[in-house]
């Protein structure tokens, strides 16, 4: 029934709240979540997909769910987008005590800028 919906930002949004209710109750999310991902890409404005984006994957950030949420970031286009939630992924997991794999994520950020960040509140928390 979202899919039907004709507005690609709102059917995105609609198919992206699916998913996340799907994971929030424990349900196989995983269709959901690879039909989230599609309606964000097919949004036509580039800024409005990476929106789309950024917003799924925070909300399985939320969830705990930081595999996931690294997993959206990787269909992020835009540099300064995909940087900022991968370093949010990155600082989670620090958080849960998984530095190693922070600091690989981290080292693997592509703008320059939010990789210095990063390395600075990464620092600070330990």
């Amino acid at each position: 029934m979202a899919e039907e919906i004709t507005d690609d930002v709102i059917r995105s949004k609609a198919i992206s709240q699916i998913a996340v209710e799907a994971a929030k109750r424990n349900d196989d999310y995983s269709e959901f979540l690879n039909r989230a991902i599609k309606a964000a890409l097919d949004i036509k404005k580039p800024e409005e997909s990476t929106k789309a984006l950024m917003s799924l994957a925070f909300e399985f950030l939320n969830l705990g769910k930081s595999e996931e949420a690294l997993k959206i970031a990787g269909y992020i286009r835009e540099l300064p987008g995909r940087a900022k939630v991968e370093a949010e992924v990155a600082l989670s997991l620090a958080k849960e005590g998984k530095i190693s794999e922070a600091m690989g994520i981290i080292n693997g950020i592509m703008d320059e800028d939010v990789k210095t960040w990063a390395m600075s509140r990464l620092a600070s928390q330990l």
